[in-house]
C-alpha cells in the first residue's frame, strides 16, 4: 500500500515498494480521499453532518460510468455501522433486490438505512422507477423494523434527496 505526502511544492506524492516518491496519479488521489472519507464516517453521527455524507458519496459514486446501488447502514442513534455497495449495473441501469437489502440490514443490526445510487448520465432527477423502489424498499424493511431516512441519487456533484423533496 502507497503513503501519500503532500510536497514543499504541494505535489502529492506517492511512495512505491522501493522507498522512491513519485507524484500521485487522479486514481491513487481519488482512493486515498475515499478511504479517509469512510473512515470519518464510520462511527460518526451522520445525520448531523449530512454535507459528510454527500461528500463521501460525490467521491464514491460521482464519477463513475456505470450505475451503483449502495446503503449506509447506521445504528439507532444514527451513526454509521457501515457502507455495502450492493448491486452494481450498466451505463442507465441496475437491477436491485429487496431482499438482499433486508438481509443485509439483518445480518448489520441495521436502524436504519441511507439508501444511495448514482445516474451516471449526470442528471439526478429520479425516474418513476426509482420511486416506486423506494417505496418497494421502504415497505420491506418496515417489516423489520428499519427505517429508511433518505435516498439519494448522485449525479457527478450533484445530490438529489428524497426526503429533501418530499418523495420519502
Amino acid at each position: 500500500m502507497s503513503q501519500l505526502f503532500l510536497s514543499l511544492d504541494s505535489s502529492l506524492l506517492v511512495r512505491d515498494v522501493a522507498g522512491d516518491y513519485r507524484p500521485a496519479n487522479a486514481d491513487e488521489v481519488l482512493q486515498a480521499a475515499q478511504r479517509v472519507l469512510a473512515e470519518q464516517m464510520r462511527g460518526c453521527e451522520a445525520l448531523t453532518s449530512p454535507q459528510m455524507v454527500r461528500d463521501f458519496l460525490r467521491v464514491k459514486l460521482g464519477m463513475l460510468e456505470h450505475e451503483v446501488f449502495g446503503v449506509i447502514h447506521l445504528d439507532a442513534q444514527n451513526r454509521v455501522i457501515d457502507y455495502v455497495e450492493m448491486f452494481r449495473g450498466t451505463v442507465s441501469q441496475t437491477s436491485v433486490y429487496p431482499r438482499e437489502v433486508v438481509k443485509e440490514a439483518l445480518v448489520r443490526n441495521s436502524a436504519a438505512l441511507l439508501l444511495v445510487h448514482n445516474h451516471p448520465s449526470g442528471v439526478a432527477e429520479p425516474s418513476r422507477a426509482d420511486e416506486m423502489l423506494t417505496q418497494t424498499l421502504k415497505s420491506a424493511l418496515a417489516l423489520v423494523d428499519v427505517r429508511v431516512l433518505d435516498h439519494l441519487i448522485v449525479a457527478g456533484s450533484a445530490i438529489l434527496s428524497f426526503a429533501e423533496r418530499g418523495l420519502l
